[in-house]
C-alpha cells in the first residue's frame, strides 16, 4: 500500500468516526415532526437489572418482531457500548393516541415460556429508543401464591400489554416512558405452551419543558439534595485534606529545607561533611535503570493526561451528555489515536535528554505500554461475551476498524511525535554534576522502603476522592448517571495536586536519608492511588448485587485497565513534581 493510499484510508476512517460522533447528538433541526408523522422506535437490548454489562439482543427473547428484522446502522461508539438497535413492530406516530393496539398474536412454546420465565426471575429489563431518547421497562413480574398453605410458592407473569407515555412540546418530543400493565399478564410459571396477544397503547401529553433540556431528566437523580450534599461534603473533605498537606509540607519540610540551605557550606572542609540530601548531590541526577521503559511511562502518562483533559473540554462544549455512551466511546477511541503524537513526542524528547540514540525503542514501548494490555484484556472479555452471546461481543468488522485505526492513525502519529521530539531534543538540565560511580545507599528501616511510602502516597489521595469514586463506580457499573462534570473535574484537579504534594514530601524524606534512587520511587508513590482504586472496586463488587462470570470479568477487566491508566497518569505527575522540587533545591545549593 502506497503512502497516498494509506493517507486516504486514514482520512476516510476519521471522517466516518466524526460523522458518527455528530449523528448521535440530538439537534432541533432533525427532530421536528408534524401530526401523524412516523417516528421510528428501535428496540435495543435486554438484560438482568443487577448485571449492567450482561445484555443481549432484544429478540433473544421471543418477542413479536418484524420479518425481516432490520438492524440500525451503528456508530463505533454504539457498538463498543453494546448497543444493537433493531426495528420493531410498534407504530408510534407523532401525537396519535392508540388504545389496546394489537402488536401480534404469538404461540409461545414450552421453550419460549422457559426463556421468559428465566428473564422474569432475573429481573430482566428491556431498553428501547424513540427519537434518540432511551427508555426502559420490565419484562414481567413475580408474585407470591397466597393460596398455597404448605409453603410459599412464586408465580411468574409476563406483561403482554405495554403503555407508552410520550410528552411533547410543539412539534418536538421531550420525554417517553414504557410501563407494563400489571393487570394484563400471562402466567408463565409452568412450561406449558400458551397463546398470547401482545398489545400496546400510546398516550400523548403536552409539556412546557424545552427540547434543549430533554436530556436533563436522566441526571435528575444526581441533582437530588442528598446527592448534592454528598458531592459538597466530598469536595470540602478534599479541600481540607489538601490544605492540611500544604500546611504540613510548609511547616515540616520548608522550614527544615531553609535551615539546610543556610548551613550547606561554611568554607571548612570538616564542617562541609554533611549528611542527608546535600551529601548525595553527585548521585541524585543519575539516570534511572530501564531508561527506555521509564521514558515510555512518561510519554504514555502525559498522553493519558491530555486525553482526560480533552474529555472534560468535550463535556464543557456539550458534545458529551448524559446517557449517550456511544459518543463517549467514540470520543475515547478518536482522542487516544490523536493524542498518541503527545506520547511519541514526550517519550522521544525525554529519552534524548539522556542519549541521542535508542529513542526508537522507547517510542515502541510507548506504543504498546497501554494499548498492549488493553488489547489482551479486551480480547479475553470479547471471548467471554461471545460465549454468552451478549451484545458486548464485538463484531469482526468492528475489530478490524479498531486495528486499522491503530495501524494507520495511532502508530503514524506516535512515530511523528517521536521524530519531532528527536529533532527538537535538548540536554538534561542538571544543576549538579553526576559522579562516575554511584554512592552506596545506607541500610534503611522497613518503614522507609518503597511499599510503605507507596501506601502513604496512595492512601491519602484515595481518602480525598473515595466518596466521588463511589458515585463514579455507581455510574459506570450501575444505572446512576454521573452528570456533575464540574465536580468531577475539580476532584481530578485536587487528586493531581495532592499527588504532587505528597510526591514532593516523600521524595524529600527519601533524599534526607541519603537514598538517591528517587526516580522510579516517585512514579510508584504517585501512581499507588490506582492500587487503592482497584481495591475499592473489589469492595464495590462484593457489596453490589452483581453476579456471574460475564459481569465479574467485565467489572474487573475494565477496572484494571482504568486503574492502570490512572497509575501511569499519577505516576507521571509524581515524577514531574518531584523533578521540579529536586532541581529547585539543588539549584539553590549550587547558588549558595
Amino acid at each position: 500500500m502506497s503512502k497516498m493510499e494509506a493517507l486516504k484510508l486514514i482520512l476516510i476512517i476519521i471522517s466516518l468516526l466524526l460523522t458518527n460522533l455528530r449523528s448521535i447528538a440530538s439537534s432541533p433541526d432533525n427532530h421536528r415532526y408534524n401530526v401523524g408523522d412516523h417516528v421510528p422506535l428501535f428496540v435495543n437490548k435486554v438484560g438482568p437489572l443487577n448485571n449492567p454489562s450482561e445484555t443481549y439482543q432484544y429478540y433473544e427473547l421471543p418477542f413479536c418482531g418484524p420479518d425481516p428484522v432490520v438492524q440500525k446502522k451503528e456508530s463505533l461508539g454504539e457498538v463498543l457500548s453494546g448497543d444493537r438497535l433493531t426495528s420493531a413492530l410498534y407504530k408510534l406516530n407523532f401525537r396519535e393516541n392508540k388504545v389496546a393496539e394489537t402488536l401480534c398474536h404469538k404461540k409461545l412454546e414450552g421453550d419460549d415460556v422457559a426463556k421468559f420465565r428465566d428473564a422474569v426471575i432475573n429481573d430482566f429489563y428491556f431498553q428501547m429508543y424513540y427519537d434518540d431518547l432511551p427508555f426502559w421497562g420490565f419484562v414481567g413480574k413475580i408474585e407470591e401464591d397466597s393460596w398455597t398453605l404448605e409453603k410459599k410458592s412464586l408465580k411468574y407473569f409476563l406483561f403482554k400489554h405495554v403503555q407508552f407515555d410520550v410528552l411533547y412540546n410543539g412539534n418536538q418530543i421531550i420525554e417517553v416512558h414504557a410501563i407494563g400493565d400489571p393487570n394484563q399478564v400471562v402466567d408463565i410459571t409452568e412450561d406449558v405452551g400458551v397463546d398470547v396477544q401482545f398489545t400496546y397503547s400510546v398516550v400523548w401529553n403536552t409539556t412546557s419543558a424545552a427540547f434543549d433540556t430533554r436530556m436533563d431528566r436522566y441526571s435528575r437523580a444526581s441533582s437530588l439534595p442528598i446527592h448534592l450534599k454528598i458531592h459538597w461534603f466530598s469536595f470540602i473533605n478534599s479541600v481540607i485534606t489538601i490544605m492540611l498537606l500544604i500546611g504540613l509540607l510548609t511547616l515540616l519540610f520548608m522550614r527544615r529545607l531553609r535551615n539546610d540551605l543556610r548551613t550547606f557550606s561554611t568554607g571548612d572542609e570538616e564542617d562541609d561533611k554533611e549528611v542527608g540530601w546535600k551529601y548525595i548531590h553527585g548521585d541524585v541526577f543519575r539516570y534511572p535503570r530501564n531508561k527506555s521503559l521509564f521514558c515510555a511511562v512518561m510519554g504514555v502518562g502525559t498522553q493519558l493526561l491530555t486525553l482526560v483533559c480533552s474529555l472534560f473540554v468535550l463535556v464543557c462544549l456539550g458534545i458529551l451528555y448524559p446517557y449517550n455512551r456511544g459518543t463517549l466511546c467514540t470520543a475515547l477511541v478518536i482522542l487516544y489515536s490523536l493524542t498518541s503524537v503527545v506520547a511519541g513526542y514526550t517519550t522521544a524528547s525525554f529519552h534524548c535528554q539522556f542519549a541521542e540514540t535508542g529513542w526508537e525503542r522507547s517510542v515502541l514501548l510507548a506504543g504498546i505500554m497501554y494499548a498492549g494490555p488493553l488489547f489482551v484484556i479486551g480480547s479475553i472479555l470479547n471471548v467471554v461475551a461471545v460465549s454468552y452471546g451478549a451484545t458486548a461481543a464485538l463484531p469482526f468488522g468492528t475489530i478490524m476498524v479498531i486495528i486499522l485505526l491503530y495501524a494507520f492513525l495511532t502508530i503514524p502519529l506516535l512515530v511523528l511525535g517521536g521524530v519531532i521530539g528527536y529533532l527538537f531534543r535538548s540536554e538534561f538540565q542538571s544543576p549538579c554534576a553526576t559522579k562516575r560511580y554511584p554512592r552506596e545507599i545506607p541500610p534503611l528501616p522497613w518503614y522507609r522502603d518503597t511499599p510503605c511510602q507507596m501506601f502513604l502516597g496512595g492512601f491519602l489521595p484515595f481518602s480525598a476522592i473515595v466518596l466521588e469514586l463511589q458515585h463514579f463506580y455507581a455510574s459506570l457499573w450501575g444505572y446512576r448517571i454521573f452528570t456533575l462534570p464540574s465536580i468531577l473535574f475539580i476532584m481530578f484537579i485536587i487528586l493531581i495536586l495532592i499527588t504532587a504534594i505528597l510526591s514532593v514530601g516523600l521524595t524529600y524524606i527519601q533524599l534526607s536519608v541519603e537514598d538517591h534512587q528517587w526516580w522510579w520511587r516517585s512514579v510508584f508513590c504517585g501512581g499507588s492511588t490506582a492500587i487503592f482504586m482497584f481495591a475499592y472496586c473489589i469492595y464495590f463488587y462484593t457489596r453490589s448485587s452483581m453476579s456471574g462470570l460475564l459481569q465479574f470479568s467485565f467489572v474487573f477487566g475494565y477496572n484494571a485497565c482504568m486503574c492502570y491508566a490512572f497509575f501511569l497518569m499519577l505516576g507521571t505527575v509524581g515524577f514531574r513534581s518531584s523533578l521540579m522540587f529536586v532541581r529547585y533545591i539543588y539549584r539553590a545549593v549550587k547558588s549558595e
